[in-house]
């Protein structure tokens, strides 16, 4: 890994722009997935009139902005969530780059990205995380951390390997005691990946990572509860606030980290 040594100014501008691709297909995935339908084929079509969407109107956000956010055939609107979801992944592309350089660590740290995303807006929409996202994320992980590992030696695996028991303890221990109404196996299921690719960064990211998550969530709750937009019962998907806790810890984790023991004193 290297650390916080800022990357070239072009690997940054390089991962904003396959941010940009891989959000165009995460947008598939958002849609197909949880439909059980191919994300091969049949290619993308205007869901009003079934129509095919052209190559030249399949540019991420650029075809967007040339189409006024509308089916160039039938007119029906276009959801802005489209160019959302795919600046979005530009931004953390990017910032993924910027924050960790050149190295073997970025590229998980980019597939543990790209499949928040998704997982987000899926979790969103349908209240549940695919296993076949987290099952694929988790798989190549691994496998990119274990390279990581290969090549600048293992003197990390072991906090990684803690870091996530951990995560996997709390959140299998919450659906436990829960009996499942607190969040669901997605959720479990997600976990140990994200604190094995935090644990990476020490165990204080990944601590911040995980109570972030909480932290968020209840926060979030309590607004939602004093705007009148739920109830003190209401079930509210947790993947959101678990994915936003990750990437919490993954960015600024040890600066919180070592903030929160300066506090109490357990650091000079």
């Amino acid at each position: 890994m290297s650390g916080g040594l800022l990357p070239d100014s072009a690997l940054v501008w390089v991962a904003a722009l396959l941010g940009l691709l891989v959000g165009s297909f995460l947008n598939v995935v958002i849609h197909r997935v949880p439909a059980g339908l191919s994300l091969v084929s049949p290619g993308s079509a205007c869901p009003a009139c079934d129509h095919p969407v052209r190559g030249y109107d399949n540019v991420p956000v650029l075809s967007w902005l040339v189409l006024r956010g509308r089916c160039r055939d039938c007119r029906t609107q276009i959801s802005f969530r489209y160019p959302l979801v795919e600046l979005t992944t530009a931004a953390l592309f990017a910032a993924t780059a910027w924050r960790f350089g050149w190295s073997v660590y970025t590229g998980a740290a980019l597939v543990l990205v790209a499949a928040g995303v998704a997982l987000f807006m899926i979790d969103l929409d349908h209240r549940r995380l695919p296993f076949s996202v987290t099952g694929a994320a988790a798989v190549t992980l691994v496998v990119l951390l274990c390279v990581d590992v290969v090549l600048h030696g293992g003197d990390q695996v072991p906090t990684a390997v803690l870091s996530a028991l951990i995560w996997l303890g709390v959140y299998g221990g919450v659906w436990l005691v829960t009996a499942g109404r607190g969040m669901g196996l997605g959720d479990v299921a997600l976990a140990p990946g994200l604190g094995l690719t935090l644990g990476l960064l020490g165990l204080g990211p990944s601590l911040v990572g995980l109570m972030g998550g909480f932290v968020i969530g209840s926060l979030l709750g309590v607004v939602l509860i004093a705007t009148g937009r739920a109830r003190a019962r209401s079930q509210v998907p947790h993947g959101p606030f678990l994915l936003s806790g990750a990437l919490l810890g993954m960015f600024t984790g040890q600066a919180l980290w070592e903030g929160y023991l300066r506090l109490f004193g357990l650091v000079g």
